[in-house]
């Protein structure tokens, strides 16, 4: 296979892994736009295996990207929310996949320190072997082995504990829509935990809550005092799961995505930020 060949042939996978690493498509873009600079140099024939080696390498530039992004979301205006991405539904039939691209998971994975993210994607999501780890982030087998079980425990600590099946989610999300669509205020409550939390990203350019919004009554409260009249809202797939685009006179003006646990939307997730919006056009291929 020629230099151009293999690039392309895991392209997705290591897409999947700069995005799970950074919680941005525009970055991971520009990652791998830097991993296929520096790869066209190199003589693939030299490489004994150019899957580890481009994952290696992704992991590397991203580790460095992902850095300067932590000085830069400190200055964020607001509520930083990971860039939703448009997927298939398919996307969705590999669990663990979904799981991990899934906004909830992005923000647990943005608290971890940048080596233990990079170690607990590569390892949890992507099953790399600790030695390819190691070499990836730099550090001893043993360390990678320490930095995993930390990264396990603290992921544990932090993500959603409920469980439920793809026809619940899929349900209540629906319920949420129509009842947000037709104005139905009980519905809407009744769709909504009493602790629901709610999250907006306007990035300082458009209206959106500074902070989370806690409790049903004021999620309530904030949503029909920003919701505008003329609104549709469009069932779309981002992130590996049913979400919700809004749509105001002919155009995009955010989409939501959803934690349903026990029946119920618990953490909501609406961005705004138009630079975040802009990149929502086309089905990004996620791969494991």
């Amino acid at each position: 296979m020629s230099t151009t060949d293999h690039f392309t042939a895991h392209r997705n996978l290591l897409f999947t892994v700069a995005y799970e690493m950074l919680g941005s498509a525009a970055d991971a873009e520009d990652v791998l736009q830097e991993v296929w600079l520096r790869w066209a140099e190199v003589p693939v024939d030299d490489v004994r295996d150019p899957r580890a080696y481009l994952v290696r390498m992704t992991t590397r530039l991203s580790l460095n990207r992902l850095r300067t992004l932590a000085r830069r979301r400190e200055d964020y205006v607001g509520t930083w929310l990971p860039e939703p991405v448009l997927t298939a539904p398919d996307v969705a039939q590999d669990v663990e996949l979904a799981d991990s691209v899934s906004t909830a998971m992005l923000l647990v994975l943005e608290t971890l320190p940048p080596t233990e993210r990079a170690v607990f994607v590569l390892r949890e999501v992507f099953d790399v072997p600790y030695a390819e780890i190691a070499e990836a982030v730099e550090k001893s087998e043993p360390a990678v082995r320490q930095i995993a079980s930390r990264a396990r425990s603290h992921v544990a600590e932090r993500r959603p504990r409920a469980s439920v099946s793809a026809a619940e989610r899929d349900a209540v999300i629906e319920r949420f829509r129509a009842a947000t669509e037709t104005g139905d205020l009980q519905s809407l409550m009744d769709v909504l935990a009493p602790d629901v939390v709610l999250m907006t990203d306007g990035g300082g350019k458009v209206q959106a809550a500074l902070n989370p919004i806690y409790g049903r009554d004021k999620v309530l409260r904030f949503l029909t005092a920003v919701t505008p009249k003329a609104l549709e809202l469009e069932p779309v797939w981002l992130n590996g799961s049913p979400a919700i685009q809004f749509v105001v006179a002919g155009h995009r003006d955010g989409v939501g995505t959803m934690l349903v646990e026990d029946g119920v939307v618990t953490r909501l997730f609406l961005v705004r930020n138009p630079d975040k919006l802009d990149r929502v056009v086309d089905e990004v291929p996620l791969e494991r």
